[in-house]
């Protein structure tokens, strides 16, 4: 049975178009309340990033919660993989994010968590989307849900962030810059990395409701490369809007991407015998990290795009290293979910225990010429990559790349957008490849 509501990362859309609207919050925080009642639970946590929409839509989480009779802890704007931590830590029922991650301003979303701090299974979901088509009703006034605002959860995530690494950690010596996107960790990242001693510049640190994401975080790192020149800093660390993925630069300003920071991190625990199995990536990884790990030894497999989906692997596995070029990485061995500090965090700390800046630590791997170009779609549009014509034009880049290429056609899973990536030896005929595909898909949509 298909999803109506349900993406591969929550709910997400444009605020005011269906579903992202009042209406509908209050209906799914009912229907929420009214799932994990089924289940025995009737305590959540509500989270959310720094959007303007964020005010409206957790009031009406908040009542169609209250209505169902399950009681609500705010936290305020938190990163999502905080919300994941506390709502472990509170022996919550269940945690819910409003953040539509590292997209504009204007669109808004809803990520859930179980007690467990991972993401919910899709009967679960299934069950709150059964629930949402059902008539609202309203438990008795004595059993409406009550509403507490937790006043000390930053406090309590810069603890855990910190115990990610060991108690003689000292980050004294270090100078960094630090990109907040203008959105969740505004507060808490500046906080952990100074707790531990670095020299910390902040920029993307002054939310208005408006900027989160615009020119700033890891979807726009220009201003964090222009920082950290100026500034002659070591290094520069760039979050998303709500805190679960991570980009950085080095010292000369080069970007160093998520395959990359997942090969330091790699590198580190397997050198320490830490590692216990190999690294998830996903089909978007850079065929650079695979030969890579291959020529440490290290096991290393593809799982679908989507954090989800790298988690499952994992788990299956009982591995502990995942994650995704755009900087969403998983650290099981300390947390349940992407975070992007903790990420940060293992990657300096490796970088302590090598001696190597982080331009050094990336030599080991050699990135494949890989160009990614989004083709734009109409929402409810019929989608091109099942289209005869596209077929035949990605068989013909894959003639043209050979054995050493790779073509892969997606879906966005948040966002109306085919994904369009061609990967191989030749730089000039994977830019040309890559630009060829998205006319094409692109004429098929204008068709």
């Amino acid at each position: 049975m298909g999803k109506r509501y349900f993406g591969t990362d929550g709910i997400r859309g444009r605020v005011g178009s269906a579903p992202i609207t009042p209406e509908f919050m209050l209906k799914l925080g009912w229907a929420v309340g009214m799932a994990f009642k089924h289940h025995g639970g009737c305590r959540v946590l509500i989270g959310k990033d720094t959007r303007i929409s964020g005010y409206m839509f957790e009031s009406a989480l908040e009542a169609g919660l209250s209505a169902a009779g399950a009681h609500v802890q705010l936290l305020g704007p938190m990163p999502t993989p905080a919300i994941a931590y506390l709502t472990r830590t509170f022996m919550a029922d269940a945690g819910i994010v409003i953040s539509a991650s590292h997209n504009p301003f204007y669109d808004n979303g809803i990520k859930f968590f179980s007690s467990g701090g991972s993401k919910l299974p899709d009967s679960l979901e299934l069950e709150i989307e059964r629930l949402v088509d059902a008539p609202m009703t309203v438990v008795d006034s004595a059993a409406l849900g009550k509403v507490t605002r937790v006043e000390d959860a930053p406090g309590r995530y810069i603890e855990f962030c910190k115990s990610s690494v060991p108690t003689s950690t000292s980050f004294k010596g270090i100078n960094l810059v630090l990109d907040c996107a203008h959105g969740a960790t505004y507060k808490v990242a500046p906080s952990v990395f100074r707790e531990l001693g670095a020299a910390v510049r902040v920029i993307g640190a002054e939310p208005d409701g408006l900027n989160i994401n615009a020119k700033v975080g890891s979807t726009d790192m220009a201003a964090l490369r222009e920082s950290v020149l100026a500034s002659g800093a070591g290094m520069g660390v760039a979050f998303d809007g709500d805190g679960d993925r991570v980009l950085m630069v080095d010292h000369e300003g080069k970007e160093v991407d998520g395959d990359e920071l997942l090969y330091i991190m790699a590198v580190d625990l397997h050198q320490r015998g830490l590692l216990n199995g190999g690294v998830v990536g996903t089909l978007m990884s850079n065929l650079g990290l695979e030969l890579a790990l291959k020529n440490l030894g290290i096991p290393f497999v593809r799982a679908k795009v989507g954090d989800r989906y790298v988690m499952a692997e994992l788990r299956e596995r009982n591995w502990l290293l995942g994650g995704e070029s755009s900087g969403h990485l998983v650290c099981l061995n300390h947390t349940s979910t992407g975070d992007g500090i903790i990420a940060a965090l293992q990657v300096i700390k490796a970088l302590q225990r090598s001696g190597q800046t982080l331009s050094q630590a990336c030599e080991g791997m050699r990135k494949c010429p890989q160009r990614l170009i989004n083709v734009r779609y109409a929402p409810g549009a019929v989608s091109p990559v099942d289209d005869p014509t596209v077929q035949a034009a990605v068989a013909e880049t894959e003639a043209r790349m050979g054995e050493a290429g790779r073509v892969l056609l997606r879906l966005s899973g948040t966002e109306p957008l085919v994904r369009v990536m061609v990967e191989g030896q030749d730089a000039a005929l994977v830019e040309q490849e890559a630009q060829r595909l998205a006319e094409v898909v692109a004429q098929v949509f204008a068709d």
